[in-house]
């Protein structure tokens, strides 16, 4: 079973910054990671690039504990353990397990690993959905604490376990009351608008609610921070959740709401599109994902993830903080579709209604900013300027247009062009291949 530029210089120079600028308030932010088969060489350069990037450890999605997947667990662990910090844990796939007991092994293998995250010295232990199972319990609470953690304490293991359960009916409303088991939560589907939502911003009112009542009874909030979600798979499987903004949108609610940890979803999830990092052809082989996420890099995402990891740990609560790598005069991202929505084949595609055409900025500037501006352009018409502040700049452009010549400039006050973006891919009013698709063309500045 198979699962799913910005240039080096920049990755290092990002890398050097957040390691400058991190405390030691304990703050830790993850990336979500899709576990399928893999090299050796290729988990050493996703822990080297995730590291790099600020990133503390990957939340290892597991959905098999076939030979694939304990082999690319394995490589990941080796790559991990020949890094500097870098820590692993394990989320597992509620979706196609159906007992804990088909994964307890890989916990008691791994939690004395030397590169297992442990939270208050308890190997930490998440999930992706399984709020509704009860493996022959009365509630779902009672069966997680005979399937799960009762084994767990029985081998020896004391589990900090903070799941993502908000598949659970009455989620986010008294769920710490009712999962007394957990340790904490963690939610994934707060991360985007509902397609139900129309064109509605990101809300953090599910996280406000379950921050608050995990901090009452001192439990821990893990907050997800994502772009967007586009997906291609069939009847079904094929939609788009809003991403105009989203991923600046949501820093601006974790620095506000300043939660323990922060999940990044995902490091490589390129079916869901919302990848920020590599994937590797062996984990998509045999799908269709690589019709719509090949040749779409969104590496470019990471210069604006950094300084905010670096904002996050500092204790930063508004993007005004938000700060640049010394010495730089601008880091960010643009982004971009490659097809208008007014395409015949985005009916298709369940939210596609829900789509802007515009051309999407963040970019941030230096504290001292004064006299900058920040030009827009499509199809080589200038379509939007914007005064640059310090801290966070971010604009979802409307008046994308077809054709080439998608960018953005960033000019001083003497008129010098000091950064730009500039698209590889043209804006197309019709798709020209069976795949209609609303992934993001995403280029980092340089």
């Amino acid at each position: 079973m198979l699962l799913f530029t910005t240039s080096i210089k920049a990755i290092l120079f990002l890398a050097t910054y957040v390691t400058a600028q991190s405390t030691a308030m304990g703050k830790n932010v993850f990336a979500h990671y899709m576990v399928g088969s893999m090299t050796s060489s290729e988990a050493v350069t996703d822990v080297k690039d995730a590291s790099n990037a600020g990133i503390d450890g990957f939340a290892l999605n597991v959905q098999s504990t076939d030979s694939w997947s304990t082999s690319a667990i394995s490589d990941l662990f080796d790559a991990a353990n020949g890094s500097s910090g870098f820590k692993l844990f394990f989320s597992f796939d509620m979706t196609h397990f159906t007992n804990p007991s088909q994964f307890l092994p890989l916990i008691q293998q791994y939690h004395t690993n030397s590169a297992y995250f442990l939270q208050n010295g308890k190997p930490f232990v998440s999930t992706f959905n399984g709020g509704t199972l009860t493996f022959g319990s009365g509630t779902p609470g009672d069966g997680w604490n005979a399937a799960f953690r009762k084994p767990l304490e029985d081998m020896g293991i004391s589990p900090f376990f903070v799941p993502d359960f908000d598949d659970w009916s009455g989620y986010p409303n008294g769920f710490i009351s009712a999962f007394p088991v957990v340790d904490g939560a963690f939610s994934w589907e707060s991360a985007w608008p509902e397609v139900s939502q129309g064109q509605a911003n990101v809300s953090d009112v599910v996280d406000a609610t379950v921050l608050h009542d995990a901090h009452s009874v001192n439990k821990v909030y893990m907050m997800a921070l994502s772009s967007f979600q586009f997906k291609y798979l069939g009847q079904g499987q094929q939609w788009y959740r809003r991403g105009e903004l989203n991923f600046a949108q949501r820093m601006g609610q974790i620095l506000q709401l300043q939660p323990d940890l922060v999940e990044v979803v995902t490091w490589n999830d390129a079916g869901e599109s919302h990848y920020v990092g590599n994937f590797w052809p062996e984990q998509i082989a045999g799908s269709n994902i690589g019709a719509y996420a090949n040749g779409f890099d969104h590496k470019g995402w990471l210069q604006v993830l950094s300084p905010f990891i670096a904002a996050y740990k500092a204790g930063a609560t508004q993007i005004s903080s938000i700060s640049p790598p010394s010495g730089a005069a601008a880091v960010g991202a643009m982004w971009y579709r490659t097809l208008l929505k007014s395409a015949s084949c985005a009916s298709s595609i369940s939210g596609s209604q829900n789509a802007d055409d515009a051309l999407n900025f963040a970019i941030i500037l230096p504290t001292d900013t004064s006299g900058v501006t920040i030009n827009v352009y499509s199809n080589d018409n200038r379509i939007a300027s914007y005064a640059g502040v310090s801290g966070l700049n971010d604009q979802s452009v409307a008046g994308l247009q077809a054709g080439g010549g998608q960018r953005v400039e960033v000019v001083d006050a003497s008129g010098t062009t000091i950064a730009s973006a500039t698209g590889t891919k043209d804006v197309r009013q019709q798709s020209t291949n069976p795949v209609c698709n609303f992934n993001y063309e995403v280029v980092g500045l340089s």
